[in-house]
């Protein structure tokens, strides 16, 4: 099985794991996406948000001494976006309805991403 093969097993996983999931990305640590089922005309965009997101929360985790970083959520009316750093080369970021169980989110996108970071 190619890594991309994978990675799609992977965000499928995911998928029945957290059926409430509207969008899975998979992105390089610069932004650029590798592997996702949003839109095609928004895929580059949520990569380099998503890339954008993680450095931010990792810089904010560092400079308040929050320890290392987890993941960054980010809440509006209608839903969440979280980002989990998968290693240093990636980013897993998930799109999810308002309402959504974040306990369980946390859980399987955490150890999605572990399991990101060596395939990466």
């Amino acid at each position: 099985m190619t890594r991309q093969e994978e990675i799609q097993t992977l965000i499928r996983s995911l998928r029945q794991a957290v059926p409430e999931v509207s969008g899975v990305m998979v992105a390089s640590a610069d932004g650029l996406p590798m592997v996702h089922d949003f839109p095609e005309g928004e895929a580059a965009r949520i990569a380099a948000m998503a890339a954008t997101s993680l450095g931010l929360g990792k810089r904010i985790a560092t400079t308040l001494r929050l320890g290392e970083f987890q993941e960054t959520v980010i809440r509006g009316q209608n839903g969440y976006f979280v980002v989990y750093e998968a290693g240093e080369k990636g980013v897993l970021a998930l799109a999810l309805p308002t309402g959504a169980n974040l306990g369980l989110v946390h859980l399987e996108a955490r150890e999605a991403a572990r399991h990101l970071k060596d395939l990466l």
